[in-house]
């Protein structure tokens, strides 16, 4: 299970409201069906083992969806340093490109750092399922002048290409609006960006921060809430922070998810 979709379903708005309901019984209704035929049953979430009805089996085995370089790419990770102040900004925002991910947040973000930070930059990439929020980007990124950069958009991108916007980049986005189908789950590119070393500013997430500041990987801020002292405290506590000080940690990648998912295919042949 990669995601939970009835819940999906339910609660993004993707689908018209009369449909909602009845769409997110039937998928319920037709994985409850396979989770009972299933010799294992693969989460790609803690959480979902919560809120699922069949996620508490004995036969539930947890995959996240940790970080699987590719092999010419090992040797290349480590921890990256903030630039300071006066020197060129680069930040990121990757993946899916959505409200609920927080590209508009991105844009502000951005919009608040130039008056302290002229030279930043912030690049998007990846791609955007909806036409409309699409072009209103498009429009609010003309209007933000020069510094963003849109790669992607109606156009799926390669990863290898991400990968590269991430070696490329100083500071990692992620923000994520507070939701019932996300809030609960570490996203892929947060694993993404820790195992290249790249500092991150996520949102007041326990469960992400707990990570983070683990490692001391980045900071938080809230998204919602963006003023110029927030921005401003935040940004120049960052610039003289020493992220990783322990080297890249290695429960981001997929090793260990591997390890897991042998055993399973071992118990089941």
């Amino acid at each position: 299970m990669r995601e939970n979709y009835a819940l999906n379903i339910q609660t993004q708005a993707v689908y018209p409201a009369w449909v909602r309901d009845s769409l997110a019984g039937l998928v319920r209704q037709i994985e409850t069906w396979a989770a009972q035929q299933a010799s294992a049953v693969v989460l790609a979430e803690r959480s979902y083992a919560d809120e699922l009805p069949f996620g508490q089996s004995e036969r539930t085995v947890i995959l996240e969806n940790k970080y699987q370089p590719a092999q010419a790419e090992a040797s290349k990770f480590a921890p990256q340093p903030l630039p300071q102040p006066g020197q060129e900004l680069r930040l990121l925002y990757s993946g899916t490109i959505s409200e609920l991910n927080g590209v508009f947040e991105a844009l502000e973000l951005a919009r608040q750092l130039r008056i302290i930070w002229s030279q930043t930059q912030l690049t998007i990439i990846g791609f955007c399922q909806q036409p409309e929020l699409l072009r209103r980007l498009r429009e609010a990124i003309a209007a933000s002048g020069d510094g963003v950069v849109l790669i992607g958009g109606d156009t799926l991108v390669p990863h290898e290409q991400i990968v590269d916007a991430i070696r490329q980049s100083h500071l990692g986005l992620l923000p994520y609006r507070p939701h019932a189908s996300t809030w609960r789950c570490r996203p892929t590119k947060l694993f993404e960006y820790l195992a290249h070393g790249l500092p991150v500013l996520i949102p007041p997430n326990p469960l992400w921060a707990e990570l983070v500041n683990q490692h001391q990987a980045g900071a938080v801020i809230d998204f919602s809430k963006l003023t110029a002292s927030t921005v401003t405290d935040t940004m120049y506590t960052m610039a003289g922070h020493r992220f990783y000080p322990n080297g890249i940690p290695t429960e981001v990648f997929w090793d260990t998810e591997a390890q897991k998912l042998n055993q399973v295919i071992d118990s089941i042949w």
